[in-house]
């Protein structure tokens, strides 16, 4: 085995993308003790499966059980909804159910564990695949890079979990001794990937909480829609690069859900490309009027180029090169 065990070794770096996170502006209590769970499950792991430390050995699978339900946390309070302290409680049974069965019926955690990965990762499949509009708490200006970061994270949850599978093959094939290697490679390379993701710009936490959501209404939906028209038109809210469906929603007094819904069926597109589309007919103007990409990305409301190239493309139907090529310059280039 190595000098220094690869789940050290990912724990250390896990610890320093911790730090790069705590002093990252914005809110982050959940993705950090996310961070700091996958982090301390490496140090686990080492001193049980490297150094034969008894004790960790122990709590290795208590300290295992808490990264699901923490992912899980992290994703409601990142994109979905703000936590409700007595309702999201329930997730402290796995860990506590974890601890009991170290003590009561050792041999249930071999099913347990793996049980835990496994649904709370599909679980967030489930929600995701219900769209971006069910992440009200995103920034509208990330597009689909928060659903596919959770996307990651989630598999990473499964895939985490089939790492048990691979041991069972190895002890009935003889190959007990490989069980220090699984639990490296693919455990660990599952921890350095959800610790990371955490770190996503993404990804964030912002203070505000979710509302039921109402039946369908065509009339309503007409009236939403032209509410939220001369709302984008009188106040330009869509160059806050930090929107978020909840912000709009409160600023309409209107549910989240049905806003997002009367987007849906009046214009056929999700609340994020709605508000894109916006900002790129203002990007499209700066650029004209002699702006430079990177400023007119800005002062569109966008926060990252990648996700301005892929929204621009998406609506004008080229990139903003080849668009600005295409136009013609205007005489007295826009004083920024």
């Amino acid at each position: 085995m190595p000098s220094l065990p690869i789940p050290m070794l990912a724990a250390h770096l896990l610890g320093f993308l911790l730090d790069a996170l705590l002093r990252r502006d914005g809110r982050h209590g959940f993705l950090a003790a996310l961070l700091g769970a996958c982090a301390l499950q490496g140090v686990v792991i080492s001193l049980a499966q490297h150094y034969q430390i008894a004790p960790f050995r122990l709590i290795q699978p208590v300290t295992a059980a808490t990264i699901p339900p923490l992912a899980w946390v992290s994703f409601q309070a990142t994109a979905v909804r703000g936590i409700k302290w007595g309702q999201d409680a329930v997730h402290l049974i796995g860990p506590a159910f974890a601890l009991f069965c170290l003590f009561a019926a050792p041999y249930a955690l071999d099913v347990i564990i793996p049980g835990l990965f496994i649904g709370y990762g599909i679980a967030m499949l489930i929600v995701l695949s219900k769209g971006a509009d069910t992440l009200p708490r995103m920034r509208l200006s990330e597009g689909d890079m928060p659903t596919r970061v959770w996307r990651f994270i989630g598999g990473g949850l499964i895939i985490s979990a089939l790492s048990d599978g691979l041991i069972v093959a190895a002890q009935i094939a003889g190959l007990a001794s490989w069980q220090p290697w699984i639990i490296s490679i693919v455990s660990t390379g599952m921890l350095m990937l959800i610790g990371a993701l955490t770190l996503s710009d993404s990804l964030s936490e912002p203070d505000m909480d979710s509302t039921p959501e109402p039946e369908p209404d065509t009339a309503r939906d007409a009236e939403i829609m032209t509410k939220l028209d001369a709302l984008m038109d009188s106040q330009r809210l869509y160059l806050n690069p930090d929107l978020t469906l909840s912000q709009l929603a409160r600023r309409l007094t209107v549910p989240a859900k049905q806003l997002s819904a009367a987007i849906n069926r009046k214009t056929g597109a999700n609340v994020s490309r709605y508000i894109n589309a916006r900002r790129i007919g203002v990007a499209c103007a700066a650029l004209k009027e002699g702006e430079n990409v990177t400023s007119a990305m800005l002062s569109a409301g966008f926060n990252t180029k990648s996700n301005f190239n892929r929204e621009f493309l998406r609506v004008v139907g080229k990139s903003p090169s080849d668009w600005l090529r295409d136009q013609p310059i205007a005489k007295t280039p826009h004083a920024s």
